[in-house]
């Protein structure tokens, strides 16, 4: 039997099986660029459809509430929100989760991917 010692035998040339395996391990897939923005935001609803959609969410919320189970610390922490917490059952009045939601959410966050160069940046002028 013979050795490989890494270099190839002489008059053979580049390619085959050994070509097609390197070149996979070279090959470095480039990722295109992200598309941002540049046209105006299309309205679905109107203002008054919108305020009926919040309006009817704030009354579910307030009357019927969300249950919160096997998750103490949640409930402790919409309570010191101003929250009326009943066991399990967390009801909001009118308007604290839009608050809540304005005071905490960022505009734009990254999702971070195992390979950096992949990461996606979710909201702003992102698409």
């Amino acid at each position: 039997m013979t050795e490989r010692t890494g270099r190839r035998r002489a008059g053979r040339e580049a390619g085959g099986r050994e070509g097609r395996r390197e070149a996979r391990a070279n090959a470095t897939v480039k990722a295109m660029p992200f598309i941002e923005r540049k046209i105006p935001y299309f309205e679905m609803l109107s203002t008054e459809a919108l305020e009926l959609i919040e309006h009817n969410a704030d009354r579910l919320l307030a009357e019927i509430g969300i249950d919160f189970l096997d998750d103490p610390e949640v409930l402790e922490l919409f309570k010191n929100a101003g929250a009326e917490v009943e066991g399990t059952r967390v009801r909001f009045a009118p308007g604290l989760c839009r608050s809540i939601i304005q005071a905490s959410a960022p505009a734009s966050y990254t999702q971070h991917a195992r390979n950096p160069a992949r990461s996606v940046t979710i909201g702003g002028k992102n698409t």
